[in-house]
């Protein structure tokens, strides 16, 4: 069905809704015994301009307007506020080895430690940043936190002990735990689900980004000691200095320009509104509501796909530390001087940015090849974190570094699964309170990974680190398993609902497509939406 002829059939629909308001009674008997009444609370934040789109004919040319429009606005916000978190919260990684650890007298575990503790702060924001997402404006909330982490970046030189960095990561985690699960709903908000993919990778390939220009600072920072800079400051210090500034900055920006809803969107005039909420309407899961629904809460947690992501996004996490807080350290056991610690980093970078817009490329351009794209970037991981296993490392632990460092480098692949995993919420779950506590409990699952990953880089194993680079490979094969009972369930899920509710086995009716939209914009999870089907 074409966005046209779904425009031009929304007026019965729209007629049955205002009479089942008013007259709960005269809703079908089936759909009353299947969901109660709908009541005001149960209707779309943007429901209001939904509702004049029955008397509007929308021309594609006009849609393909709107959403240009919408790229070159919201896309640039979400792509600098990811890159700045990610530098952020990793800025630790390239003062490792200036001085931070001398500097802030980490001992031990302690370095371990002052990353876990990033994501406990992360952990415990998770549920209280997903209210708040749902009650507050979400530009106006992620904006704000922004220029939170951005102060307490720039405090960091001021931490001289393990304690004071440990409070420090803490809080950072906390006000960062907003920007993952936000973006979700922010992608669900404003693009259609056969466009999610492309425009997550766009933003989440800033990781990479963020990669290659904390290496090249870490590069100019060698420089300091030997410049004309008189401060008085440790090289370390300058990292979070500059940063941080630019993440203050940038924050003001993304508070003055980023909207809450299309129907707020100063960029768009009152037609175009109209299309953007249109375009979205067809992902049947509607754009916002703002009422936390309980029985949304217990279905997330019947629900076999939550716990999937969960166990998928653990498996995700647990390597993560060995292309974040101690990729540095890594290259330092590898034989590599400080100088080339910094731009070797660069190139496993330039690999997670390619390999993410291939993959978001492939997911928007054919359909239902989310899940094959996820399997083979976890299966490049797996070989990866095999030979990282399996390489004679040699007495001092630098044998064979060049081949490590090429498997070091193809294990940027792990952002393929986790980052189209993160499009199976926004895409594949409806109902508001439903999709931001399936990102909840998959942000859990993130920091939960995150959490242990540090802690498998073990002192005392410097510097062969075995534990780590086997946690690498069990963590790589568990989301690969994951991943395969993720589509064999959403797939078997389509088809038992093409047997029941299609009129030829494949395809809705255009009355049950016109429903399914309806019941997206009532706030409808997928389950009770007997028209929705899984994006595979």
């Amino acid at each position: 069905m074409t966005l046209g002829e779904t425009m031009s059939e929304k007026k019965l629909a729209i007629k049955a809704v205002r009479s089942r308001l008013t007259h709960p009674s005269l809703a079908p008997i089936q759909e009353q015994e299947e969901r109660p009444p709908v009541s005001s609370r149960d209707l779309d934040d943007a429901y209001e301009l939904y509702q004049r789109q029955d008397a509007t004919s929308l021309d594609p040319q006009e849609a393909r307007q709107v959403l240009r429009r919408i790229d070159w606005h919201i896309l640039p916000l979400l792509m600098g506020t990811y890159m700045l978190q990610y530098l952020d919260k990793s800025t630790v990684n390239f003062a490792s080895v200036f001085g931070l650890r001398e500097g802030t007298n980490l001992h031990g575990q302690d370095y371990s430690w002052s990353q876990s503790l990033f994501y406990f702060g992360y952990l415990i924001a998770q549920w209280p940043a997903g209210y708040f997402l749902q009650r507050l404006p979400v530009g106006k909330f992620i904006g704000s936190t922004a220029l939170v982490w951005g102060m307490l970046t720039i405090v960091t030189p001021a931490c001289k002990s393990f304690a004071g960095l440990a409070v420090n990561r803490f809080l950072l985690g906390c006000f960062e735990a907003a920007v993952n699960p936000g973006f979700v709903l922010v992608l669900s908000m404003w693009w259609r689900q056969d466009e999610q993919p492309m425009r997550l990778t766009t933003y989440y390939c800033m990781n990479g980004i963020a990669g290659i220009c904390g290496g090249l600072l870490g590069y100019a920072v060698c420089w300091i000691p030997i410049g004309h800079i008189t401060s008085g400051l440790a090289p370390w210090m300058y990292i979070f200095i500059i940063f941080g500034s630019i993440s203050l900055a940038w924050g003001t920006i993304f508070l003055i320009f980023m909207p809450d809803l299309p129907s707020t969107a100063r960029f768009l005039n009152e037609r175009q509104k109209i299309i953007a909420v249109e375009r979205v309407a067809m992902n049947r899961q509607g754009v916002k509501n703002h009422h936390f629904k309980t029985y949304q809460m217990w279905q997330c947690l019947g629900d076999p796909k939550t716990w999937i992501l969960f166990v998928m996004s653990i498996g995700s996490q647990i390597p993560n530390a060995a292309q974040s807080s101690f990729t540095s350290i890594i290259l330092e056991t590898f034989g590599f001087d400080v100088l080339q610690t910094q731009y070797l980093q660069i190139p496993g970078n330039v690999v997670q940015v390619s390999s993410l817009l291939l993959s978001g490329w492939i997911s928007s351009r054919f359909p239902n090849m989310r899940c094959v794209v996820m399997l083979v970037g976890n299966l490049i991981c797996v070989a990866a974190g095999a030979a990282l296993v399996a390489l004679p490392v040699g007495p001092d632990g630098t044998s064979n570094r060049w081949g490590r460092l090429v498997s070091l480098w193809l294990c940027s692949f792990s952002s393929v699964g986790f980052s189209l995993s993160l499009t199976m919420v926004s895409s594949n779950v409806a109902g508001y309170t439903k999709k931001q506590l399936t990102g909840a409990f998959l942000f859990v699952g993130y920091c939960v990974g995150n959490i242990i990953g540090p802690q498998t880089f073990i002192e005392t194993e410097a510097p062969f680190y075995t534990s780590a680079y086997i946690a690498m490979l069990v963590g790589y094969s568990v989301k690969t398993i994951m991943v395969v009972v993720l589509y064999l369930y959403m797939w078997t899920m389509n088809k038992k609902r093409d047997r029941e509710t299609t009129i030829d086995g494949s395809r809705l009716s255009k009355e049950q497509e016109k429903e399914a939209i309806e019941q997206g914009m009532q706030d409808v999870t997928e389950l009770d939406n007997k028209g929705f089907r899984y994006v595979l």
